[in-house]
């Protein structure tokens, strides 16, 4: 957004005015329709800079919703469709009776859509905030950024965590949560241009996201800069630790998963040598990659042989074919989620000839389904697995709102939530504590050694890194029960 607009600065004024009166609902509401106008879509002169992605074309404010934009259309219902174009009508200022009775019925048709939920929600707290003035000081707003567009699936399952979060803290007594999406695409131009956005706002205390770990790289220090606190529920590359002072995280580093790995395959498997197969034009590949190659010399295993399957001329036949001269005992796939199908070459290939071991961005349906039988015993590191917690409250209540199973990126998504909404009660807003004052509380409630906030199974704990200190859990793909044709299974639970 541009200060050099005076068209922006009037709105601005007109929206304080309003807000004077009707509260906060009508400070929130009329901001929606300025961020619309000065974004972009209504304005013939957008300030803010354009994706650098040849193939799109959509603007920040394309980008952007609180409820008045559809980001998955694909088996949405009539109801939801007739809602968010309630919520788009910016002529209609008091849309949210209606509103949540659409969401309401649309949930009751598709309970597993949390794009639907978390609009819901939001569509309640502005309610109430219409019918009470004094509603106002009770609410926080988070922005969460995912790919969307790039990577539609699990983009759903991190919205998953934050709508759960957000359904049980706004379910209960006390403060608020009000929540926006951005789609960034995985793409660190975009991700930047919603950090930028975030760090102005005079609204959004704290963010979930973002994806990948290269994404979170650009985007961290404009958060820093604006002093907003982000929390990433996937990044796990190692080069985030003590990256930022603004910048925390819920899934354990690359570092943890990679040990994890190599005492596995030199203390369970006996096996000693390797062929590590990850991406170069990823930064969780390369990080991944290299605290596995150094865990595995530490402990007197070898890796015989590095192979890009981001490479021009990458051949999984040709690289299996060397594995077996080299005398290697163990494939390790260690991809990102854009180079998978070049790992699922090398898992349909190989067999059953190596033992394989793999990195989280390789849990994936796509996995069972691509890799099929070829892929049984194959062992991946992940945050969290829901069989190995099948007696908690989570997963019973998670079952209960999705009608299915979630993964780890919805838990980690959760916790990040809740560790924002516990930073927000423990610093509510004063009037005399002005936007910045607030989030460098926000910040020093997080970093603080005593502060802990409730998870989905163990309470969410930061080191001074900013990385969150717990564990990974290993899982092997197996023969599938309940009609599944395969199925990661925890180890430890087998």
């Amino acid at each position: 957004m541009s200060s050099k607009n005076e068209l922006p600065v009037l709105v601005v004024t007109l929206v304080i005015t309003v807000a004077l009166t009707w509260g906060v609902w009508a400070l929130l509401k009329p901001s929606l329709q300025l961020d619309r106008v000065v974004l972009g879509r209504e304005s013939h002169n957008p300030t803010s800079e354009q994706p650098s992605s040849e193939e799109s074309t959509r603007t920040l404010n394309d980008r952007l919703s609180p409820g008045y934009r559809m980001f998955f259309p694909q088996g949405a219902t009539l109801e939801k469709r007739a809602a968010i174009e309630l919520l788009g009508d910016i002529n209609n200022l008091n849309p949210w009776a209606e509103a949540a009775q659409l969401l309401e019925a649309s949930l009751q048709q598709n309970p597993n859509d949390p794009e639907a939920r978390i609009y819901l929600n939001n569509v309640r707290v502005s309610q109430r905030s219409m019918q009470d003035p004094d509603f106002d000081g009770r609410i926080d707003a988070i922005l969460v950024s995912v790919p969307i567009e790039s990577d539609p699936n699990g983009a759903l399952e991190i919205l998953r965590g934050v709508a759960q979060a957000q359904e049980e803290a706004n379910a209960a007594d006390g403060r608020k949560l009000y929540v926006w999406i951005a789609d960034d695409a995985n793409d660190p131009a975009i991700a930047q241009q919603i950090a930028t956005y975030a760090a102005e706002s005079d609204f959004v205390q704290g963010v979930v996201g973002h994806y990948a770990s290269d994404v979170t790289l650009a985007a961290a220090p404009i958060y820093e800069d604006g002093q907003v606190v982000a929390i990433s529920p996937v990044s796990t590359s190692v080069r985030l630790s003590d990256f930022s002072n603004y910048f925390l995280r819920t899934v354990p580093s690359d570092a943890v998963a990679a040990q994890a790995l190599a005492d596995y395959m030199l203390e369970t498997l006996q096996q000693q040598r390797a062929t590590v197969f990850y991406s170069s034009e990823s930064g969780y590949s390369q990080s991944l990659m290299s605290e596995f190659s150094s865990a595995l010399s530490l402990g007197g295993g070898q890796v015989v042989n590095l192979v890009d399957v981001a490479d021009s001329g990458f051949s999984a036949q040709a690289s299996l074919e060397a594995a077996t001269q080299n005398g290697t005992e163990t494939l390790v796939l260690l991809p990102n989620t854009g180079r998978l199908d070049e790992t699922l070459q090398v898992v349909q290939l190989a067999q059953g000839r190596f033992t394989l071991l793999a990195g989280d961005d390789v849990y994936t349906p796509k996995t069972l389904e691509m890799g099929g039988q070829a892929a049984v015993d194959m062992v991946v590191a992940v945050p969290w697995h829901i069989l190995a917690h099948e007696g908690s409250e989570f997963v019973s209540a998670s079952r209960q709102l999705w009608q299915g199973d979630v993964n780890w990126r919805t838990v980690t998504a959760y916790d990040a939530t809740h560790a924002l909404i516990q930073a927000f009660r423990e610093h509510p807003p004063e009037p005399t504590v002005d936007r910045l004052f607030r989030r460098e509380q926000v910040q020093q409630a997080l970093y603080s050694s005593s502060f802990q906030a409730m998870g989905a199974t163990e309470p969410v704990l930061f080191l001074q890194s900013g990385d969150r200190d717990m564990g990974v859990q290993l899982v092997r793909i197996q023969s599938g029960r309940s009609g599944l044709a395969f199925e990661f299974v925890p180890i430890d639970a087998q």
